[in-house]
C-alpha cells in the first residue's frame, strides 16, 4: 500500500519537530528484526526517556534539517532506525548498545550528540561512560570528602583523650588524693 504524498508531509513534519527538540541521536541499521524483538527495543528505551522510530531515510533527511542532528541523518542507505532524545545522551547509548550486543542483527549507523555527528566508535565509548546520576554523585562525594575528613580529624582529639583517659581508670591509674 502506497503512502500519499500528503501523509509524507504529515510525517515529515511531525519527525522534523520531535527531532528540534532532541539533543542526540543514534541512527541504526537492523535485518529479520521481529516485531518481538522491536517490541524488546522499544521497552528497554522507554526508560531513557528516548524515542525510536523505523524511518526512511529520505524522510528522516528532510525531517532532520535545521536540527542538532541533522548531520547524523545525511546520506543513509539501506534499512535505517532512529532513536533520539532530549535527555541523557549516555542512557540512550547503554540501552542500544546493551541491545545490539544481545542481537547482533541491530548494529549502529552513526550519531549525533549535542550537534556534533558521532561515529559507531564513539557512540560505543559513550555506552561505557558513566551516567549523569553516576557523575553528579561521584562529584558529590568528592565536594563532601574533604569535609568530612575535618570532621573526622577534630572528633579524633576527644575521642582519644577519652580512650585514655578510660584505659587509666580500667588500670587504676588514678588514685585518691
Amino acid at each position: 500500500m502506497a503512502v500519499t504524498r500528503a501523509k509524507k508531509i504529515d510525517q515529515v513534519k511531525k519527525l522534523g519537530g520531535e527531532l528540534k527538540n532532541a539533543s542526540s541521536m543514534i541512527v541504526a541499521t537492523y535485518s529479520k528484526l521481529t516485531v518481538t524483538k522491536d517490541f524488546e527495543l522499544r521497552k528497554a528505551l522507554r526508560p531513557t526517556g528516548a524515542k525510536y522510530r523505523v524511518v526512511k531515510n529520505t524522510l528522516a533527511e528532510l525531517a532532520g534539517k535545521g536540527t542538532k542532528v541533522e548531520e547524523a541523518l545525511k546520506n543513509l542507505q539501506g534499512v535505517t532506525s532512529i532513536a533520539y532524545t532530549a535527555g541523557d545522551p549516555v542512557a540512550l547509548a547503554k540501552a542500544l548498545a546493551k541491545y545490539a550486543k544481545e542481537h547482533p542483527e541491530f548494529s549502529f549507523k552513526a550519531g549525533a550528540v549535542e550537534g556534533r555527528a558521532i561515529t559507531v566508535k564513539e557512540i560505543e565509548s559513550l555506552a561505557t561512560m558513566p551516567s549523569k546520576d553516576e557523575l553528579y554523585s561521584k562529584l558529590l562525594f568528592l565536594l563532601n570528602a574533604p569535609s568530612q575528613r575535618l570532621v573526622t580529624a577534630m572528633n579524633a582529639a576527644g575521642r582519644n583523650l577519652a580512650v585514655v583517659v578510660n584505659q587509666g581508670v580500667q588500670e587504676n591509674k588514678f588514685k585518691e588524693a
